[in-house]
């Protein structure tokens, strides 16, 4: 794998003073941020980061979020033992962070509310 592949794949964890979680307001348990690209209006090819937050009280439905939030739970932290457990589970709760797509429906509803003062 090359230098700029591995870049490409490269995933900062942070699981020490996480920010506030935006759906509910409620503290996090890890902040990941990874590479993230998309389309623009013009066809291009748009690059940059994105960030995602694992919060007990929204993702726990989330099979991936859940298999996670069960480690926190049964060790209360990341100790040398469950280091590769939790890599593990990292990666395939970003794997599925990553393939989320936004609620158009939801979107516009919002952005209706806004439009008439109510958000």
């Amino acid at each position: 794998m090359t230098r700029e592949e591995q870049d490409e794949e490269s995933i900062l964890f942070k699981v020490e003073e996480t920010p506030l979680c935006a759906r509910c307001g409620e503290g996090t348990l890890v902040l990941a941020q990874y590479r993230h690209s998309w389309m623009n209006g013009r066809g291009e090819d748009v690059a940059g980061l994105k960030e995602a937050v694992l919060c007990p009280s929204c993702d726990h439905k989330e099979p991936a979020a859940a298999e996670l939030l069960a480690l926190f739970v049964a060790d209360g932290q990341v100790m040398p033992e469950n280091v590769a457990t939790f890599g593990g589970l990292l990666a395939a709760w970003v794997e599925s962070v990553r393939h989320r797509t936004v609620d158009e429906a939801l979107l516009a509803n919002e952005y209706e509310q806004w439009q008439r003062g109510d958000l």
